[in-house]
């Protein structure tokens, strides 16, 4: 009986490879703007679970105010997604809130931003899935309680191999609970108002002259603090809107057209969720029951009494509505597995973070990013015992930092650019801005005890992190540039009639990358150490298809010129010294695996070959260096001993 290896475990569990350069594999995982709203949209449309409870209970015994908290929370939906059209239309390859921040505001500011968003997408996982199993288990024996958070570490898991297989895979798999929690509560919505009809008509004369009244009583000041304090107490209502703008480049084309088209279906269908069930609260007299969401309560104060030939379905149907709320938080834990890789990379690629959170896996997925955000997100839920309550405030927190930041940033370049309709455009993003930022004063300052601090804290660790790690590959970039400029000459012209391949002949096979003056280093060493010994020069690149070259279709065609550039370079230096050369390139997610096997091609065509590589050498080499540089190298050195390959590594020092 054959025995699988890893290889094929893992392309059983997450699938076979796909061909980065195909442009076929591109157009299959891009998503249309439906597809986009299922796994995207999920977690704005989940926060309708919570985000309205928080902000009617905030009321307390002045729940007629929620009326005018209803059309608030509509309107702030719309001006937030509105205002993120915005950023679509200027940052048309993805990023959001962190490019945004970056690119109006400042490096610097932006890094606070994307630190934000980072913990705030971690959180998404984390919270929803703790939230779609407590509403689960509130359905079993309170034996069941200690299976919690197994329960929820075994979903993460899940959701990060789905995944890891692929974007659209997850959600087709997770679009039925989707449109089961949307049409669902659409129905009950309107059943609960129709029902209701009588009440309509007086309802806001009513809730005027009331509010006239206590205002007499307790003054228009405390009415106004009272009606913004429970405002923003519901802050997380809007949480997962600016999912779409971070992940624009996942959409199909037109883009941006896909982008507006997305973030119109999340608006309405949150902004009609979330005030739907806020008037829900007002127009049934929803009150707080120990144990039971408000939403439980109201809901079964709707349809617990239904029955039919005898049968009490309003129960069962009860069930159903808290399982397909369920069901939408974990499906919203789906938006952290596509939102923070895509953070992380972008950030990755600004040298904020290790340069391997902009790697993809076979399968053309942010893989480092992924694991990260499973990780993290299973580290929360066991020091929070997954406890919701603990993790809320970190959440709401994070989001409306960033929110406040990427419209902060919108205000500026309106101001500066002024080109036809700045002002419509300016006055939009000032006022998500002042919605955002009191909304995040706010909270800040009435939950800055009960978990405020320990926002400042994790997002403060996170960013002196990133600080570090920026510091030290500018560092090690002003270094190399050095190595460029001592060691690169200029380009030379094509010899007319290159020296001829000795196949036979002792030949050096160098495994080169973008930097020139590295390979150039790598050549120089030989030529000194080996004076006229090999006969041949072979030049093996790779180019590496991450997360920014797989960007767009331009992109991938800009690294295959890049590629076909730099072994120019070489062969020609080379053929005009007399010396034959040649090269060998591809292209792939792996580059170790990919340069594996054109060492193997170039092993067959030059039995004499004797394979170089350059590493960075660090005075002060320790696990920090290892983790934030790639030991291609030693891996490679490693796979070719072991094939029965020579090759050497020469150093290339680095203070």
């Amino acid at each position: 009986m054959k025995l699988f290896r890893l290889d094929d475990w893992q392309q059983l569990i997450l699938g076979p490879p796909r061909n980065p350069l195909s442009p076929e594999t591109r157009r299959h995982i891009l998503l249309v703007a439906f597809f986009a709203w299922v796994g995207l949209g999920a977690d704005g449309l989940s926060s309708a679970n919570y985000g309205p409870e928080q902000s009617f209970l905030a009321l307390g015994a002045h729940s007629h105010l929620a009326l005018y908290l209803a059309g608030l929370t509509a309107i702030t939906v719309f001006v937030i997604a509105f205002s993120y059209n915005q950023v679509i239309e200027l940052f048309p390859t993805g990023g959001g809130g962190y490019k945004v921040a970056t690119q109006l505001v400042g490096a610097h500011v932006g890094l606070v931003s994307g630190s934000a968003l980072i913990i705030d997408y971690v959180l998404t996982v984390a919270i929803s899935i703790a939230g779609g199993i407590d509403a689960l288990f509130s359905l079993l024996p309170l034996a069941a309680q200690s299976f919690k958070v197994p329960t929820e570490i075994v979903l993460i898991l899940v959701l990060m191999v789905m995944n890891l297989r692929d974007i659209k895979e997850s959600i087709a798999l997770l679009m039925p609970i989707f449109v089961g929690f949307l049409v669902v509560h659409a129905l009950l919505i309107v059943y609960g108002i129709v029902a209701h009809a009588d009440r309509l008509p007086s309802l806001l004369p009513d809730t005027v002259n009331e509010t006239v009244f206590v205002a007499g009583q307790i003054g228009w000041t405390s009415v106004l603090s009272l009606l913004l304090l429970a405002y923003s107490l519901g802050g997380g209502t809007y949480t997962g809107i600016e999912a779409v703008s971070n992940n624009i480049d996942r959409l199909a084309e037109p883009r941006i057209r896909t982008g507006k088209i997305t973030m119109f279906y999340m608006a309405a269908s949150l902004a009609f969720t979330a005030a739907g069930i806020i008037l829900l609260y007002l127009i049934w007299d929803a009150a707080p029951v120990a144990g039971r969401t408000l939403n439980a309560v109201v809901f079964g104060a709707m349809i617990e009494g239904w029955s039919w030939n005898g049968w009490p379905i309003g129960a069962a149907l009860l069930t159903l509505v808290l399982a397909s709320e369920a069901g939408l938080l974990i499906v919203a834990a789906n938006t952290g597995f596509l939102g923070g890789p895509a953070v992380l990379a972008n950030m990755a690629a600004d040298q904020w973070l290790p340069h391997q959170f902009t790697y993809l896996s076979s399968r053309l997925v942010t893989k480092n990013g992924i694991l990260l955000m499973g990780g993290g997100a299973i580290g929360i839920l066991l020091l929070a015992g997954g406890k919701i309550s603990i993790l809320v405030v970190l959440y709401s927190i994070n989001v409306f930092l960033t929110f406040t930041l990427s419209l902060l940033g919108l205000c500026i370049h309106w101001c500066r650019q002024r080109t036809a309709h700045w002002m419509r455009r300016f006055i939009l993003s000032g006022v998500g801005f002042v919605l955002c930022a009191a909304i995040l004063g706010v909270t800040l300052f009435e939950k800055f005890t009960e978990g405020g601090w320990m926002t400042a804290v994790i997002t403060g660790l996170l960013i002196a992190l990133c600080i570090l790690v920026r510091r030290h590959y500018v560092e090690t970039r002003r270094q190399i540039d050095s190595v460029d400029r001592l060691f690169v000459v200029k380009a030379a012209t094509p010899v007319a009639s290159p020296p001829p391949l000795d196949r036979s002949a002792p030949t050096a096979a160098f495994l080169v990358g973008r930097s020139l003056g590295t390979g150039m280093h790598s050549l120089l060493w030989v030529a000194r150490l080996f004076p006229g010994h090999f006969k041949n020069m072979v030049f093996i690149s790779v180019g590496e298809v991450d997360t920014q070259s797989f960007g767009a279709e331009t992109a991938v065609e800009k690294l295959k010129a890049e590629v076909e550039g730099t072994l120019t370079y070489y062969i020609n230096y080379c053929n005009n010294r007399g010396i034959a050369a040649t090269s060998y390139r591809n292209f792939g997610t792996d580059a170790v695996a990919q340069l594996t096997e054109l060492c193997a091609e170039v092993a067959a065509s030059f039995p004499n070959a004797v394979f170089f590589a350059s590493k960075l050498i660090f005075v002060r080499d320790n696990w920090w260096t290892r983790l934030l540089h790639n030991q291609t190298a030693i891996a490679m050195q490693r796979r070719l001993h072991l094939r029965g390959m020579q090759m050497v590594i020469l150093p290339m020092k680095v203070d």
